[in-house]
């Protein structure tokens, strides 16, 4: 008996007489706990307060109050939703695991109805756009030779995509070596100016966009004689992409530990070499988060090159010179004016799909480029090791 208790001790933590220690002990102890776990009488909660507030708000809002319409008959089941959950839950749990399921239930619910609004914006944008997407020529074709009846397999977005891909291009070229230089002052050097430079960019963070707009005009067009062009466009978008990469970056900065500074400055470098070589490569993926933001804010606005870009219907690859339209103009001019043809309302939601196509792009290649945080490895390294070690 004391014989087999032994062997069944020495099977389980591995310390027999061929246990190293990481064996089956070793594999138990690896195995992932689940935190969070749906038990029957929570989920019967949770579709008993859903049904019960669905039937309570439609006698309600239908029957007895003088209400209508959809969308307020969903924000009162959602409101009635939350307070029978709640309810129904105080009366099983006490209050600390009411509060702390309530607000589970409320966070993912509301991370559910944001996903199901932008999956339903690019549904509903895909369907509209679908008999101008699903041609080739949409892509490869301009409107040069396109007229208000034509077809829709004749004539496309790419002169749009090529001025917003200039446009985008140069607007983070001017906008992210300022705003980072920005972030980099406010959060390494400080000093009495830091105040006023970081008011500013509050400020300019909530500037209308169609100011930013108007000041190009009215500086680089009016006074400076700068023909309308993307490059005024790229200005223009440089102006609203500047307060939010530089905020952003700021934030980022400021999370780099004070040690990692410490023990650069204590080697002997200089606070230039420590930033250059210590704090921005730690921050390299916060900043790429930052340039992002940026780029979403600056390649989806139409206010500030409404103004500035003039308006094409051909290929137009020299930005400093002649009127270039983009995606979000393209939309505006061809999406909302009285009397449009459905030919071109197709067009204006088939390059509402191709922006779409655009961000995605960009922001994969940002992700790729803002890479792994430091020290962490990739998956390739983590493989290769991997290989390594079961040859060894």
């Amino acid at each position: 008996m004391v014989t087999q208790d032994a062997q069944s001790v020495a099977a389980t933590t591995g310390t027999g007489p061929e246990g190293t220690g990481t064996t089956a002990g070793s594999q138990a102890a690896e195995r992932k706990v689940r935190i969070v776990r749906v038990s029957p009488e929570g989920a019967a909660t949770l579709l008993g307060a859903a049904l019960g507030a669905l039937a309570l708000v439609w006698v309600l809002y239908e029957r007895v109050l003088p209400f209508s319409g959809v969308l307020g008959f969903w924000l009162c089941w959602y409101v009635a939703f939350l307070l029978l959950y709640a309810g129904m839950a105080r009366i099983q749990w006490d209050r600390r695991d009411v509060v702390n399921k309530a607000t589970t239930v409320g966070l993912a619910t509301a991370g559910i109805l944001v996903l199901l609004v932008v999956v339903g914006t690019d549904l509903y944008t895909l369907v509209r756009g679908a008999p101008a997407v699903f041609h080739v020529s949409f892509f490869t074709q301009s409107l040069a030779f396109a007229g208000p009846d034509s077809p829709l397999d004749i004539g496309g977005v790419a002169h749009a995509a090529v001025g917003t891909l200039e446009q985008i291009f140069l607007g983070t070229l001017l906008a992210v070596p300022l705003a980072v230089t920005t972030a980099v002052f406010l959060s390494e050097v400080g000093g009495a100016l830091a105040r006023p430079v970081r008011i500013i960019v509050e400020a300019m963070t909530a500037l209308p966009d169609i100011i930013a707009g108007l000041f190009v005009y009215a500086l680089f067009i009016l006074t400076l004689g700068l023909q309308k062009s993307g490059l005024a466009a790229a200005l223009a978008i440089a102006v609203t992409m500047l307060p939010i990469i530089a905020r952003a970056s700021e934030v980022v900065l400021r999370l780099v530990p004070g040690t990692l500074r410490e023990a650069s400055l204590a080697l002997g470098s200089s606070q230039w070499r420590t930033v250059w070589n210590v704090v921005l490569p730690t921050a390299r993926p916060g900043l790429a988060t930052a340039i992002v933001l940026g780029m979403a804010r600056g390649i989806g606005e139409t206010a500030p090159v409404l103004v500035v870009s003039g308006l094409t219907k051909e290929f137009n690859f020299n930005p400093l010179s002649g009127p270039q339209v983009s995606l979000p103009l393209f939309i505006y001019n061809y999406a909302h004016i009285e009397g449009v043809t459905q030919q071109y309302v197709a067009r204006a939601f088939g390059a509402g799909v191709a922006l779409v196509v655009v961000v995605l792009v960009l922001f994969w290649i940002a992700r790729r480029l803002g890479g792994s945080t430091p020290g962490e490895l990739t998956r390739q390294q983590r493989r290769r090791l991997a290989r390594q070690g079961a040859r060894t």
